[in-house]
């Protein structure tokens, strides 16, 4: 899945906490956002998919953080226990799209998202047929629609710009592709 579509994932679940509390909105925000960029970085920082995609130990700090933000609630807690949900989730639902490669629509590679605890690759599972698909795009539009309700100012902007980045990146995705084959090759 496209970084668009974690964004949007985090953006939601911080429309559900700010329900429960407006008072941690921007920290909720902020925690679903960063948690949802954080694990593609390794595109950068090592193997992509790989180096910080846990998709089963990645729930371990969920299972520290989200009940510390439950008996401290507060901007730290809160925000620190979206991002770790919203990072294990990405993780976890990497395995849902595309194999790692640069054309996932040909379907060359099955590899998804390296998990740590089974030593293997998980194999991918097409229903996202590759990150940029329209059903990604839609997957993004519809976990964004949540804070577009919620959020007022700055949230609000960062959701309508997830769903642009989402767009353009759907729009060029396929054809972008021959622009990167030479630095990855």
């Amino acid at each position: 899945m496209m970084s668009p579509t974690h964004v949007a994932t985090g953006l939601a679940v911080a429309a559900a906490v700010a329900a429960v509390d407006p008072a941690l909105v921007t920290a909720a925000a902020a925690g679903g956002v960063l948690g949802g960029v954080f694990p593609d970085l390794d595109l950068f920082a090592g193997e992509h998919r790989k180096t910080l995609h846990f998709p089963v130990l990645g729930w371990i700090p969920v299972l520290v953080a989200v009940p510390l933000a439950l008996v401290a609630p507060g901007p730290a807690t809160v925000g620190l226990a979206v991002a770790c949900l919203t990072a294990a989730t990405h993780a976890a639902s990497d395995v849902l799209g595309a194999g790692e490669e640069l054309r996932p629509w040909e379907r060359t590679n099955p590899n998804a998202v390296y998990c740590h605890a089974c030593g293997r690759w998980l194999r991918a599972r097409y229903v996202i047929r590759y990150d940029g698909a329209p059903e990604d795009l839609l997957l993004t539009v519809l976990l964004t629609a949540p804070a577009l309700v919620v959020f007022e100012g700055p949230v609000r902007l960062v959701a309508l710009g997830t769903i642009a980045v989402g767009v353009v990146y759907a729009a060029v995705r396929k054809r972008v592709v021959r622009y990167f084959e030479p630095i990855v090759d």
